[in-house]
């Protein structure tokens, strides 16, 4: 190389390194703001975007649509306290010992997401619900918030009395002014909406509903399709509905003081609509979740809907990478979620990474109403349309013993129409679906059987699909100490249950102490021993496996 050849080429070569550390420089100082909006309960399906025509969601299809409808999101579990857990730490609950659990002891061990934000230049806080329901502190003993710093004081006058009085989007604004430094900001919009209980029949009152916006086929397939149901899901809209007008509030407000185009927003839900077989279970309707992400300055094109299966766990390591944070230097425990980045610089739509394939999911102890406060133990993998689930304990209640109200599920309007179901043989099945004991295995083919009622995994035709998805399962399980998969699970259901008002609620209810339910009716606790239609069940099933031997 000639003299002149060398200088133009090192001169370039300098170029192009200004030009990037220049780039990265740009990076660092453009940090995205994040905006996390999570809904309290909320199946997919109940987005205008994802295509509902009962369920009025204006701002979240604006997500969409200027951004990345997610059609594979999904959280590990489908209940308040652990799923939340799994986003604040990119860890799947049977990694997070206590907090794998429903109501637990938050260990101090594991540090979140919004700490390490806090941490790093980044001003973080929250309105309405964060982690909950359970309890952290410090190694002190004294108070650990896992979002930081709460702004819950502005409050306002509800449209109904199934709505939280928290007024989201002044808190936000409040938030918002506290920031003199102008630093990145996160924020966690925490919705109490649409959890129950509903005001019955606010959805036609308040909501301006009708019974005829909802077609019986768009009851699931477990649930009668009666006017009450029908009721029960008008008051889930409205507060959906009630949902996506704060977050509206919240756009208009970062719109004015110029700050939406460099903020990140994520909307989604924590776990499925707290319906019966929904919410608190493990079936493709608990665990699939309503996911979007807009962020102009970042994300690559508009209206893109990724088919990627996606992982609650995948949050804290994408807000960590934007935030130009090194997860090893945290200080966090080793974060098992992968970051979204590729599917967000990305201009595709449809799979980004064939890799991403898969979710696992899983439950432990969820709401009280065993003996001992014993939880339900499930682990699941969702793979390409199919979802296979292993009942680790088949002899006990899904969602908690009869006698105790089947406290895994919340009370309202449809469970009390399911409860009553069992007394007629004609709709027996209705009980038995949503409150019934399951086999150890269950194989459904998702794609084409997303109400989850045809079990494949005794058919012959699946026992090949059937062995590998639960030798994939329990091979990542091990890999990642589940403490289930190696042997040693019943430490879940040893772990204190913290909330006082029902800690060994089972045992205390029989011995005849009166014990709080407020998240349940009292109609609904059942003696099934003395209902005919469940005896003469149970003397069928005994029968059919007579004839199998």
């Amino acid at each position: 190389m000639n003299r002149i050849n060398f200088l133009s080429f090192s001169v370039l070569a300098l170029f192009f390194i200004s030009c990037q550390n220049q780039h990265q420089e740009k990076e660092v100082a453009d940090r995205p703001n994040i905006l996390f909006a999570i809904m309290d309960d909320v199946t997919y399906l109940h987005m205008g975007a994802y295509g509902c025509d009962w369920v009025n969601t204006p701002n979240f299809d604006r997500i969409a649509k200027e951004g990345i409808l997610f059609m594979n999101a999904y959280t590990p579990n489908a209940k308040c306290a652990p799923s939340r857990a799994n986003i604040l730490t990119g860890r799947n609950s049977w990694q997070l010992e206590e907090a794998g659990n429903h109501w637990p002891q938050f260990p101090v061990k594991f540090k979140s997401f919004a700490e390490t934000l806090d941490e790093n230049g980044y001003h973080v806080g929250y309105t309405g619900k964060g982690w909950a329901p359970g309890k952290a502190a410090n190694e002190d003993g004294s108070p650990r918030d896992l979002l930081v710093n709460k702004y819950g004081e502005f409050t306002l006058d509800p449209p109904t009395t199934g709505i939280a009085n928290t007024d989201y989007a002044e808190n936000f604004k409040v938030f918002l002014s506290d920031n003199s430094t102008d630093d990145p900001f996160f924020f966690w919009f925490g919705s109490w909406e649409p959890h129950r209980g509903y005001e019955y029949g606010s959805g036609i009152r308040v909501g301006e509903k009708s019974l005829g916006q909802i077609a019986n086929d768009q009851v699931f397939e477990f649930w009668p399709k009666v006017d009450s149901v029908k009721t029960d899901l008008l008051d889930y809209a409205y507060e959906i509905e009630y949902f996506d007008l704060q977050l509206g509030k919240m756009l208009d407000h970062l719109d004015s003081i110029g700050e939406l185009e460099n903020t990140l927003i994520v909307v989604t839900a924590d776990n499925g609509m707290p319906f019966p077989r929904v919410k608190g279970q493990e079936y493709e309707y608990s665990n699939h979740l309503p996911l979007a992400m807009r962020w102009p300055k970042g994300i690559s094109g508009e209206n893109r809907k990724v088919e990627d299966y996606v992982s609650f766990i995948d949050f804290a390591p994408t807000f960590l990478e934007l935030a130009g944070v090194n997860q090893p230097n945290t200080g966090m425990e080793a974060i098992t979620g992968l970051s979204l980045t590729d599917i967000l610089y990305s201009e595709k739509s449809g799979e980004i990474n064939s890799s991403r394939n898969q979710v696992l999911i899983g439950k432990e102890r969820h709401d009280v109403g065993r003996p001992d406060d014993q939880g339900y133990p499930i682990r699941g993998l969702v793979k390409n349309g199919m979802l296979y689930l292993h009942n680790f304990k088949p002899e006990r209640w899904p969602a908690g013993d009869p006698e105790t109200g089947y406290l895994n599920t919340d009370g309202g309007a449809t469970k009390t129409v399911v409860l009553n179901s069992i007394y007629k043989p004609e709709t027996f099945q209705f009980w038995e679906w949503n409150f019934g004991k399951r086999p150890q295995e269950e194989l459904y083919n998702i794609a084409e059987d997303p109400n989850c009622l045809v079990n494949l995994a005794e058919d012959s035709s699946f026992q090949e699909l059937k062995e590998e998805m639960k030798l994939e399962l329990l091979e990542k399980l091990k890999a990642q100490g589940d403490p289930r998969a190696l042997g040693n699970g019943d430490i879940f259901d040893r772990y204190s249950y913290v909330d006082p008002k029902s800690v060994d609620f089972y045992n205390r209810y029989m011995k005849g102490e009166e014990v709080s339910f407020s998240w349940v009716n009292a109609s609904d606790f059942q003696d099934v021993s003395k209902i005919p239609t469940y005896q003469k069940m149970l003397e069928e099933k005994k029968n059919q496996e007579i004839e199998k031997k």
